[in-house]
């Protein structure tokens, strides 16, 4: 014997019951043994709740949703029975909406819609249901009978939800069955006292009848067929890479459904539970999902955690006070209390210094619960041995749940792991002594992102995601999408990572997807689907209420407007990638407070392209650092364009013409003097001092002057390549010097004993610089281990693809620390 049960949603409309019946053909077919509960049509149960409602006002809509109720049910029954069939239906289903108005009218009459009289008009929910599906099941072929199960199922008189006498219940559903033989079309969620008054069951009634029934007939299993694939690991509208788990434990089902899993719900377990049932939970849309098996056996234990869950919206009291240490009674006390005054506890926690309780409750019973408390502890408040109760509102409990939890260890560290690496702040935490879940206290608006985390912590098999956030889509920016868009596939394949672009923005419009942004149409989007950038404020409140989980923010400009809110960022717990040099190379107190922010909201600011674009510079330095070698001397030819003018500066070619050539190329700015001026080299060895840990700031930095004052004096860029053609014989009369001494001239910045300079200087051939060409950048570092042969590091130190490679790998960095377990 099988016992099955449809929720609201699989008979909410004609065409769902026609799917049922064709699931249940199939049973019967194989000459399968079951019986079959209906719970009332999807939305039924609110509409008569809402015509009692009007009706107790005297609201005379009460006819109205009344009228709505029976055309519903006789247009149900019109479409699935024939023609020939319908009248004695029709009939019946009349004369007990005839019974429904005329209670309606009654509690108009009276004003007053009583607990007892709201079981009889919500019971007609799932009689009308059952009974008109019976007669589908018969007309399909299925030898069925109609049964209310206020015939067997006896209770107390707890109107709403009522109490089971599971000894005469049980009794007189096995009599029943002994004395039919018809497949049993049962009505949920309802019973009867044993003076005959209808009641209910309450939340989850239908499910729970089917369990009754199965715990009665000893059923081989139960299913409830509703319209998900089973329990999934974490609630789909939460988490969208939540899946459904093959099997689970009643334990941890009960666990589940305790901490808000809305498929199942703890009292529908507990006949099953006794009887050891297996219960499978089934999709009516997908009937041949396997669906989610609950038993009593647990799984091979390969992933500790089974499931990621939460109850929104909670409120916490912490009873605190000095006259709590060592005094035993003052639990028993509270709790007493609390139960007095009807307040459900949902958690509890208590420190070993006994000095305080907290627990949590649903905010609507706040106030009663603290009235409570200051009632029982009067005395005690009085002489100032216990606070006024602390309460903290907005919260909400996250719980990992497994059986296997006990066996492993580690799982709370990879937990607080999870949330700590997102900034998700635990106010409080419980774990039983069975350690079948560890349930964590959080605020509200960081649950989302909380249960994404864990998620992706504990169910490693799928893949992990990254939220960026970019600013400036120029030319590093749109290289730097095409080279994510290119890579996709790989990194699924390879790193099951996906990396999405949530949040894009140039300077007059800003996007945002939380689903990730299309890299084939971005640009489109950006112009069309965007709304106006008032602001780089705005845009970063935007990222900030997404609260996104492993969100990455990268600024692809040269704005100290952008640069301004690292701070605000790195607050707010985001990492930080970025080609910006403005915020490391501004003062040395600003760089220094970045860098503790980062670390003390543990996330990353990653700024290797401020040095070499794709070059590992400053990482190598760190790693030098980190393992113990001393930095003795920094040499560096830190700019492309530079490196470009004086590497092609050569006989026959004037220095006029290569810097002309250089502009044109594009290798310099439209204004060659904010190259040659050393500015931008000034902050990237600046930058360099300051993580060889000199605290320099950028006047500390000795630049000797390359160009002439007159150039530098030019009042427009072709006033300065007039000067420059003056000073031809001047750069001339540099590079036959050099030459003359087998030399090549090269602007250097060098840091050495606490000391940073720029200047144009003439290395001969055992230099490493000596053998530059093109646009490469050198880096030399001359440390204790690398004192006769400095450790060089060269490559193209300028250009889009490698810088946007550059920041690209920091993205990836950033993502394997989020989701490393340490």
């Amino acid at each position: 014997m099988k016992v099955l049960k449809f929720g609201g949603s699989s008979v909410a409309k004609p065409e769902r019951i026609l799917q049922i019946i064709d699931i249940l053909k199939e049973y019967y077919s194989r000459g399968e043994k079951f019986a079959v509960v209906f719970s009332a049509f999807g939305g039924v149960t609110d509409s008569l709740i809402g015509m009692s409602t009007a009706a107790e006002k005297n609201d005379p809509s009460f006819l109205d949703k009344l009228k709505e109720f029976k055309e519903r049910h006789i247009q149900a029954a019109e479409e699935l029975i024939h023609k020939e069939n319908l009248t004695p239906i029709l009939k019946d289903m009349e004369e007990n909406h005839k019974d429904l108005e005329n209670l309606l009218v009654g509690i108009s009459l009276l004003g007053e819609a009583s607990d007892r009289t709201m079981d009889h008009v919500l019971s007609f929910g799932e009689r009308n249901s059952a009974y008109l599906i019976s007669h589908v099941m018969k007309e399909q072929g299925i030898h069925a009978s109609y049964l209310d199960a206020r015939k067997v199922v006896r209770t107390n008189n707890d109107f709403r939800s009522a109490k089971v006498d599971f000894n005469t219940t049980y009794s007189n559903i096995k009599k029943y069955f002994d004395e039919h033989n018809e497949v049993q079309v049962i009505t949920g969620f309802v019973g009867q006292t044993q003076g005959g008054i209808t009641t209910t069951l309450g939340r989850g009634g239908s499910d729970f009848t089917c369990s009754i029934f199965a715990a009665a007939l000893d059923a081989e299993s139960i299913e409830i067929w509703t319209d998900v694939n089973g329990v999934m690991t974490a609630d789909p509208r939460k988490v969208k890479k939540a899946f459904t788990m093959e099997s689970m434990t009643y334990a941890e089902a009960m666990e589940m459904s305790h901490f808000g899993a809305k498929v199942i719900y703890p009292p529908t377990l507990q006949p099953a539970l006794d009887k050891k049932i297996p219960l499978y939970i089934k999709n009516t849309f997908n009937p041949t999902f396997v669906g989610t098996l609950v038993s009593e056996k647990p799984d091979d234990g390969k992933n500790p955690v089974k499931g990621i869950t939460s109850i929104s919206g909670i409120t916490l009291l912490t009873l605190q006070g000095r006259g709590m240490v060592g005094v035993s009674g003052i639990s028993a006390r509270l709790f007493s209390a609390l139960g007095r005054a009807k307040i459900n506890v949902i958690l509890i926690t208590q420190g070993s210094s006994e000095q305080s309780i907290t627990f949590a409750i649903k905010p609507e019973q706040t106030e009663n619960a603290v009235d409570a408390i200051h009632k029982e502890f009067k005395f005690e408040r009085q002489s100032n041995l216990i606070d006024t109760v602390k309460i903290e509102n907005d919260l909400s409990v996250v719980a990992v749940i497994g059986e296997n939890m006990k066996t492993r260890p580690g799982v709370a560290g990879r937990l607080f792991n999870s949330l700590g690496k997102n900034g998700v702040n635990i106010v409080a935490i419980a774990q039983g002594s069975s350690e079948l879940n560890i349930s964590t206290v959080i605020k509200t608006v960081d649950e989302k992102k909380a249960l994404n985390a864990m998620h992706e912590a504990f169910f490693l098999s799928d893949a992990k995601s990254l939220h960026l956030f970019m600013v400036g889509v120029g030319l590093i920016g749109s290289t730097l999408i095409e080279q994510i868009k290119n890579q996709a596939e790989t990194l699924r394949k390879n790193q099951s990572l996906e990396i999405k672009i949530v949040g894009l923005s140039n300077s007059r419009n800003m996007l945002f997807d939380e689903n990730g942004i299309d890299l084939d149409n971005w640009k489109n989007d950006l112009e069309e689907k965007s709304e106006p950038l008032v602001s780089i404020p705005v845009f970063i409140q935007k990222m900030k209420s997404m609260n996104l989980q492993n969100s990455i923010f990268l600024d692809n400009t040269a704005s100290a407007d952008v640069a301004g809110f690292y701070e605000t960022i790195l607050g707010a717990s985001i990492s930080i990638s970025t080609p910006n040099k403005i915020a490391v190379s501004s003062s040395y107190l600003q760089y220094q407070r970045l860098k503790n922010i980062a670390r003390l909201r543990n996330v990353l600011f990653m700024y290797e392209t401020n040095v070499g674009a794709g070059l590992p510079v400053i990482s190598t330095l760190n790693d030098l650092i980190q393992s113990g070698d001393e930095i003795l001397k920094i040499e560096g030819v830190l700019s492309g364009s530079l490196s470009f003018i004086f590497n092609n500066f050569k006989e026959g070619v004037s220095f006029y013409d290569i810097v002309k050539e250089a502009q044109k190329a594009g290798y310099t700015e439209p204004d060659p003097r904010t190259d040659l001026s050393g500015k931008d080299v000034q902050r990237k060895i600046l930058i360099l001092s300051r993580e060889s840990g000199y605290p320099l700031e950028s006047n500390d930095i000795k630049i000797e002057p390359v160009l002439p004052d007159e150039c530098m004096a030019a009042k427009t860029v072709d006033g300065f390549f007039e000067e420059l053609k003056k000073q031809n014989n001047y750069f001339e009369d540099l590079r036959i010097e050099a030459e003359k001494e087998n030399k090549k001239l090269r602007i250097i910045a060098t840091l050495e004993n606490g000391k940073a300079s720029i200047g144009l200087k003439k290395v001969n051939a055992s230099h490493p610089f000596y053998s530059l060409e093109g646009s490469d950048n050198m880096i030399a570092f001359t440390t204790q281990r690398y004192k006769d042969r400095p450790l060089v590091i060269r490559g193209p130190g300028a250009g889009a693809e490698v810088t946007a490679a550059g920041v690209f790998a920091e993205v990836i960095t950033i993502g394997n620390r989020l989701f490393s377990p340490n």
